[in-house]
């Protein structure tokens, strides 16, 4: 049985990193049912691990955009499959992360999309700095956004933040609490028990994890990743097998002023393909 929901509210939800086939096939055959049980409005999901576990593809992306998302965020691993430069260009519902910037670098990092109840909504994509790449400071940059863009902004305002550290991602969401709806984590692929509503009105998850083989190395097979750990050796990893997990953040918001009204962390465990 749904979970009822507070009256007006326009329910989102926000899936954590896809990992190749076996993820992909979760979520075509979860979520075309959980949004019609659930009354979700609005889904976003992280592909850069969609096509092979590094990057995204085209046709990859279709197939979520077929199984019901709206919106795919991304991360570092974006750029490891260069087809899908030109379509990050064209195609406004897939996101890079903001804050690689604008100096020869493909796409965007927000958009503004309509959810299935009418409500607009803005997706925003940014990247942690801790331990990954040194591009441009997320917390300077989403300051600038949201000042800068704050007349074309709706309230209801989604924030993936794809990011290694869950201190980052811990002050991240307290910078951002009351200025947007939510603040999820990606790139750990491990959910965190620490969902919640912030003080100000914003709903909060360290990662929301990932979409992926159950028992693997963060989605990927153990036979090509434990070599790294036992000897040093480098290694091709290759995605795991079922059974799939499904991890997923559901939000209700009021849309007339932004403000989270609900969290609930969702985990489901497909046992065979």
């Amino acid at each position: 049985m749904a979970t009822p929901r507070p009256a007006r509210a326009c329910r989102v939800l926000l899936v954590g990193d896809v990992i190749g086939k076996p993820g992909r096939d979760a979520v075509e055959r979860i979520l075309p049912e959980l949004r019609a049980t659930e009354g979700i409005d609005f889904v976003t999901a992280n592909g850069e691990n969609l096509a092979g576990g590094m990057g995204l593809t085209t046709q990859t992306a279709g197939g979520l955009f077929a199984a019901g998302v709206d919106v795919i965020t991304s991360g570092n691993h974006i750029w490891d499959k260069r087809e899908i430069y030109p379509a990050l260009e064209t195609d406004e519902r897939i996101l890079r992360p903001h804050n690689y910037g604008t100096d020869g670098v493909p796409g965007r990092g927000w958009g503004v999309f309509e959810a299935a109840d009418g409500t607009d909504i803005a997706v925003l994509n940014f990247q942690g700095r801790t331990y990954m790449i040194p591009i441009e400071n997320p917390f300077t940059d989403a300051d600038r956004l949201l000042d800068e863009a704050a007349d074309a902004l709706p309230p209801v305002r989604l924030v993936d933040f794809h990011c290694e550290v869950t201190s980052e991602k811990n002050a991240f969401g307290i910078h951002l609490d009351g200025r947007v709806s939510a603040v999820v984590g990606t790139h750990t692929h491990v959910p965190t028990a620490d969902e919640r509503l912030l003080p100000k009105g914003t709903a909060y998850q360290s990662d929301v994890g990932m979409t992926g083989p159950l028992h693997s190395v963060i989605g990927f097979d153990p036979a090509t990743v434990l070599p790294r750990f036992m000897n040093g050796l480098p290694t091709r990893f290759e995605v795991g097998g079922w059974p799939v997990v499904f991890n997923a953040l559901r939000v209700d918001v009021d849309p007339a002023t932004g403000r989270a009204l609900a969290v609930e962390r969702l985990r489901r465990v497909l046992e065979h393909a």
